[in-house]
């Protein structure tokens, strides 16, 4: 090998393997302290894109965890207020069993009495039954707003049930009728057609539907602009479903669960006209005690789902974590090997550094004569 003083060839190699030695001590330095693999874009680019969207799959199915817990919190305060309920259900029976006796005639007041104070306080536990500020018991809808019209509306359990609503259209008045569906869309079907205005607006979308019973608020979605304006009869049908608790990371049935609680005052059990002292009083009391099993059965149910629902989040999580982990995160015992070779790399580097830089005097000795 030729002797030159211009450039140093062997000590540009060392230098360059030497930075590479360095270079890759500091990278495995960065992921021993972060426990990353990947910590910025260039490490992985498509790896970084995966694990951040199972990272966001992650936070939402958390959430979808905590909403699972909630409605199983609202169900057990729901189904606490219908033992309470059955219990007063048991004793109008027992008092009504007594009070159509023949020989019940001298207390019958009294026996009347203790019936009306217990359907005051089936009432009250119906009426006062909250979780969270929100009554769980009282399943009711308020007015919904539609092209200027109120509309008053009742739902007995989980839907909005609208009789008929009246609007003015273009030219002419036009009428509704509005049905309860299953479907939870909403649909137009029209008769004759006309010409397409932008200006005809079928529903007003910025209005909402609020279920005090649950908590819940049903936006209608955008303005509804008719393409096909009808001038006769039309049908308008929509189902307002209450109560959906989100379980799951998408916007469809198979990620939601709808909860659903009866309203069990005393005149929606038919417990109105109940004196204790009729003979009738026991064939009502007694449908009561049946359409409050039954409605306690529902919840039972539904909590079990929720129970299984929360269990398969629980393990989803667990999952996608593990597959998240296995993308992002470092093996700590293949980088601390890697670390190493790089340490002892930098350090031999280092040696043959000076090593290098130390050849070119050798060319003195061609001067010393």
């Amino acid at each position: 090998m030729g002797l030159r003083i211009q450039n140093n060839i062997a000590a540009i190699n060392a230098h360059r393997q030497l930075s590479i030695a360095d270079a890759g001590l500091g990278k495995s330095l960065q992921r021993l302290s972060s426990g990353y693999r990947i910590n910025s874009a260039a490490d992985d680019a498509a790896g970084l894109a995966v694990s951040s969207g199972m990272r966001a799959d992650i936070a939402s199915y958390k959430v979808a965890s905590r909403n699972t817990s909630e409605a199983i919190a609202l169900l057990q305060v729901a189904e606490g207020a219908y033992d309470q309920i059955s219990n007063i259900l048991t004793r109008l029976k027992e008092l009504t069993t007594q009070g159509t006796s023949a020989n019940a005639s001298g207390n019958s007041t009294d026996i009347q009495n203790e019936v009306t104070a217990l359907k005051n306080e089936l009432d009250r536990i119906a009426n006062a039954t909250e979780y969270n500020g929100t009554a769980v018991l009282r399943g009711y809808g308020t007015a919904v707003q539609a092209y200027g019209d109120t509309i008053d509306t009742a739902a007995e359990r989980t839907t909005v049930g609208l009789s008929s609503i009246s609007t003015s259209g273009v030219t002419d008045n036009v009428t509704y009728t509005v049905t309860a569906a299953t479907t939870g869309r909403l649909t137009i079907a029209n008769g004759t057609t006309g010409e397409s205005e932008t200006s005809a607006v079928i529903a007003n979308g910025a209005q909402t539907v609020n279920f005090e019973s649950i908590g819940i608020t049903l936006s209608l979605g955008a303005n509804y602009v008719a393409t096909a304006i009808a001038l006769n009869a039309a049908t308008l049908v929509f189902t307002a479903a209450g109560g959906n608790f989100i379980t799951g990371i998408k916007n469809d049935s198979n990620h939601y669960i709808n909860v659903g609680i009866d309203k069990v005052s005393a005149s929606d059990l038919t417990l109105t006209a109940v004196t204790g002292t009729a003979l009738g009083d026991l064939d009502l009391i007694n449908t009561a005690i049946d359409t409050l099993a039954t409605s306690r059965g529902e919840i039972g149910a539904t909590m079990n789902r929720l129970s299984y629902a929360a269990a398969n989040l629980a393990t989803t999580v667990e999952n996608v974590q593990a597959a998240e982990s296995v993308i992002r995160d470092v093996d700590m015992a293949a980088e601390m090997t890697s670390f190493t070779k790089n340490q002892i790399l930098l350090q031999a580097g280092t040696a043959m550094l000076a090593q290098a830089n130390m050849a070119p005097q050798n060319l003195l000795s061609l001067f010393g004569g």
